[in-house]
């Protein structure tokens, strides 16, 4: 390790509890790889996430943000991986997503994906590292490309994976001296569905076609669905059918912006 190495270190320990964390922690990666949109946070099941770090560009939206924190999340895969107690690490966002994940309304939203909105349109990749924080929260900070840059080598990744004991310890410092008094953990059972999505489909749904709707949303497929909830193909499909007869809707676009809609009106 050379005195630049420990001054960088030396400096994100010093931002520990203070609003320049993230950025100290940016500085340490990005003399490791090159991104140009990071961002921290902190994820809970059923619960508003906590942002540690806006590390978005200056051209990112505010309000497809503020969507983001009041719902979208919901519908990201690192949100998903965070609340259901997935491995730590460094993971490429195509390692957690769904089936059909990168062809669903969420990855292309200029409403509620922050990412989409910055100027470059749509991202290239987007990588992060999960880390658990505390019993029901984990985090994660995430590394972003946009259009016209390549996505991060196996290299990059691997020498990414080089730094994560310091960025879990990091992280797990930082939060204990900057975690909200109200940021209240909850542990999920397996049948558990998140109010937002109890709420956008008040009585219009049974319970179980309630979870095929968050399934559909997260990107999902009819393979996927009938893999994970023990049913064959044809049962997922009929779900997905009754779901859009009882919601008045033809496709799995109108559902999302039911989902939208429902954000918007907050």
């Amino acid at each position: 390790m050379n005195n630049q190495d420990v001054a960088t270190v030396a400096a994100i320990i010093n931002a520990f509890g203070e609003s320049h964390f993230g950025k100290q922690l940016d500085h340490l990666i990005v003399g490791i790889v090159d991104f140009d949109m990071s961002c921290i946070f902190a994820f809970r099941f059923n619960g508003e996430p906590q942002l540690i770090h806006d590390g978005y560009s200056a051209t990112v939206s505010r309000k497809a943000l503020s969507s983001y924190m009041r719902g979208g999340y919901l519908l990201d895969p690192f949100y998903v991986a965070c609340i259901s107690g997935h491995e730590a690490g460094l993971w490429r966002m195509d390692e957690l997503a769904p089936d059909s994940f990168f062809s669903s309304e969420f990855v292309i939203s200029h409403d509620i994906h922050p990412c989409v909105s910055s100027e470059a349109g749509v991202l290239i990749e987007e990588i992060g590292f999960v880390v658990p924080l505390e019993e029901g929260v984990s985090a994660t900070y995430s590394l972003m490309r946009n259009q016209g840059k390549l996505p991060f080598s196996n290299a990059e990744i691997l020498a990414l994976q080089m730094t994560e004991p310091l960025v879990q310890a990091a992280l797990q410092t930082h939060w204990k001296q900057v975690k909200p008094a109200g940021f209240v953990p909850v542990i999920a059972g397996d049948d558990d569905v998140e109010t937002m999505f109890l709420s956008v489909f008040t009585d219009q749904l049974t319970g179980t076609q309630r979870n095929v709707a968050r399934m559909i949303l997260r990107g999902h497929s009819n393979i996927s669905i009938a893999n994970i909830l023990g049913i064959t193909e044809g049962t997922a499909k009929l779900h997905r059918s009754n779901i859009y007869k009882r919601l008045s809707i033809t496709s799995q676009t109108e559902l999302f912006q039911l989902f939208i809609n429902y954000l918007s009106h907050q």
